[in-house]
């Protein structure tokens, strides 16, 4: 089969892979018909490369159809269309029982001291080979797919595997009610679909960024949009919230903040050792960017809450524990449990109003042998470039 691979740092190609095999009595195998590229996508195209191999097998958000299924399953057809939640979890350890299932027991990944394994998401998270492919192999079929309706079309649905998910629980993780103001750090696909279901649920928002086109699309949703660009974006937040802070921040960006210049450089220069310094480097002495976690933590109200869902891999960051403390903030984060969210958010993917606009959320639709050139776009954030869906 064709498949999107990592290579070496900023080198992505497709390549011809062996195809999946089912390999446990209740493994899958899904024809991919959409697969998405996300941001953390771009936290393998450079600063996680210590964790990757050439030849890895990347993306995380894939839907298709079931084109072969083992002898264990018992809950689909082949045929079936189905979306996968881009963590592998069983259903039935005592975390995913309590809804944590990118805490799975079954498939955490002990030899790193990690949670549950991802599709093409390094070594820290299993070395499972992702959807950014013709064909994908799902672990666990009776449990991790959601099966969807006919009829719609993939844009529908795929962002049940990530994007949708890691939204909802960003503003449930938020705590943020009817009436008050939330500020969303970052715009790009988890800050905008995160905004959409806030105004859903007649929530101001105020949204930051310093990219022009995501500001233009979240002003046009109702968003009170900020340029990083424009000036001190503290002072904007507090001028719109009458000195006080917003009652709640969801982080939406991560690792690789802009404004953070020593750890930016930090990052490159691990990123140029060999595996054999880099990793235990990454493992325990390494720093994230932190500049748009500052920023949130300046901007919420005192007693407020800061969520977040932007992804951070550093294992020696530092905190400003005595504004932390100072300002009592409560702090919620973690990457989505998709399956948690699932009855949630499948009713409003049906809804043939589409009150989250996913049928239009994409800027582009491409191919998957043109994978290697978006991922560029993407990263370089040109042509508009704000959620890239790739169409095997």
């Amino acid at each position: 089969m064709k498949a999107l691979t990592w290579q070496g740092k900023q080198n992505v190609s497709v390549e011809t892979v062996p195809d999946p095999q089912i390999q446990e009595a209740d493994d899958i195998i899904i024809e991919v018909t959409t697969s998405g590229l996300c941001g953390s996508d771009l936290h393998l195209y450079d600063p996680l490369g210590p964790f990757l191999h050439p030849g890895d097998v990347l993306g995380h958000e894939p839907m298709g159809r079931v084109v072969e299924r083992g002898s264990a399953i018992t809950d689909l057809q082949v045929g079936d269309r189905v979306v996968i939640p881009f963590q592998i979890a069983c259903g039935s350890c005592f975390m995913c029982q309590r809804g944590l299932q990118t805490q799975c027991e079954t498939t955490q990944v002990r030899e790193y001291g990690m949670g549950a394994a991802l599709y093409g998401y390094t070594d820290l998270y299993g070395a499972v080979p992702g959807g950014q492919a013709e064909f994908l192999r799902v672990p666990h079929g009776n449990y991790n797919p959601i099966k969807v309706e006919e009829g719609p079309s993939d844009d529908r649905f795929v962002y049940l595997s990530d994007v949708a998910p890691t939204a909802w629980q960003g503003i449930e993780y938020s705590g943020i009610k009817s009436g008050e103001t939330l500020v969303i750090v970052g715009l790009g696909p988890i800050g905008e679909m995160a905004a959409r279901m806030a105004l859903l649920r007649d929530v101001r928002v105020i949204g930051v960024d310093l990219v022009p086109e995501r500001l233009a699309r979240s002003a046009a949703l109702g968003v009170e949009t900020i340029n990083l660009e424009d000036g001190d974006p503290v002072a904007a937040i507090l001028d719109k919230t009458a000195g006080r802070g917003a009652d709640a921040v969801m982080e939406a960006v991560g690792m690789e903040a802009h404004g953070s210049g020593v750890a930016e450089t930090a990052q490159k220069v691990v990123g140029l050792l060999p595996k054999a310094l880099s990793r235990p480097i990454m493992t325990n002495a390494s720093t994230d960017r932190l500049a748009a976690l500052d920023l949130a933590f300046q901007a919420v109200r005192r007693g407020g809450t800061v969520s977040i869902s932007g992804v951070y891999a550093g294992a020696a960051d530092p905190l400003s524990m005595q504004m932390i403390f100072d300002k009592q903030l409560t702090l919620r984060m973690g990457q989505a449990n998709v399956k948690r969210w699932a009855d949630d958010l499948l009713p409003l993917a049906q809804d043939d109003a589409d009150p989250l606009g996913l049928e239009t959320f994409a800027t582009h639709h491409v191919p998957l042998d043109q994978a290697p050139a978006a991922y560029e776009m993407f990263q370089k954030k040109q042509d508009g470039a704000i959620k890239v869906l790739f169409q095997p």
